[in-house]
């Protein structure tokens, strides 16, 4: 069984949530969308991000999707602060060196606000002399906070991060906070 949700913001990706201050951490869990039992996320999103997250109860199926190796591409809807042009965004082209480690080349392109965009709840700040601007960016690995570091050493920060897809699962006709059960894998 696979799973596709579409994650709010400020969900946090797991099922039970633990702050050893107080057993709690105030944000709403995978448990409070998706009352299925014994299915694991492939890969995870930050709190602060929205988007596809793929759960499933087959092992080999999780690794698959969450494994670099396997180079299943990631797409991302990025609103970020400013206006880049082509030249600017040539160094995610590259890869860009993040101190810790250099990405790989990603796939960037400047694009329309998504028609399908729902309204984030809270808005992201804006401030009325610094414009936005949506890339697509399309990546095949995925380490921790990776596309919002990637944006913010071009020059750009990210003020809103969207996983479109994983390979060719979208979140498609999935409405924020809601979820779609696919019983057969597609190839």
């Amino acid at each position: 069984m696979i799973i596709l949700f579409n994650k709010p913001f400020n969900v946090v990706c797991q099922f039970s949530a633990h702050d050893p201050r107080n057993g709690k951490t105030g944000h709403p869990t995978l448990k409070d969308f998706i009352p299925i039992s014994d299915v694991y996320a492939a890969g995870r999103l930050d709190t602060d991000s929205e988007g596809l997250l793929i759960l499933t109860d087959d092992g080999m199926l999780q690794h698959r999707l969450s494994d670099p190796k396997h180079k299943e591409f990631k797409t991302y809807w990025v609103q970020v602060e400013g206006a880049p042009t082509n030249d600017d965004l040539e160094p995610l082209r590259q890869g860009v060196d993040l101190t810790d480690f250099i990405t790989k080349p990603a796939q960037v392109r400047l694009i329309s606000e998504p028609d399908s965009l729902w309204p984030r709840s809270p808005p992201i700040r804006e401030r009325k002399a610094i414009p936005t601007s949506w890339l697509e960016i399309k990546i095949s690995e995925g380490k921790n906070r990776q596309v919002r570091r990637m944006t913010a050493k071009i020059g750009f920060p990210t003020l809103r991060l969207i996983r479109y897809a994983i390979g060719q699962y979208t979140i498609d006709g999935i409405q924020n906070g809601q979820h779609k059960v696919i019983d057969q894998v597609i190839k």
